[in-house]
């Protein structure tokens, strides 16, 4: 079976940085929750800390869907993340599952 990975870029506003961050280290508490995700893993850039990149694995194609139907999604990243966000962009990508 296909898994997806999903690869999504912030750029945050400095003075917003650590509210942002604390957001989604609570989105990646919920998520991990999940059943369809395997993993939801938060980066910053060693120069440049504004620029923050996100790593969730899950299941399948599905199962990433479903994710971005629940509360917290909506919640937390839509109503106050992106809001706070400069730049925001998210890559879909078929993974093997092995």
């Amino acid at each position: 079976m296909t898994q997806l990975q999903a690869i999504a870029r912030y750029v945050v506003p400095e003075e917003k940085h650590d509210q942002v961050l604390t957001l989604l280290r609570e989105v990646a508490r919920q998520s991990r929750e999940e059943p369809g995700n395997i993993s939801f893993d938060i980066f910053e850039n060693i120069d440049d800390p504004t620029r923050i990149v996100l790593l969730e694995r899950y299941h399948s194609r599905e199962a990433f869907a479903a994710h971005r139907e629940t509360s917290h999604f909506h919640s937390l990243v839509l109503e106050r993340i992106v809001p706070l966000l400069a730049e925001r962009s998210v890559e879909e990508l078929d993974a093997d599952d092995e």
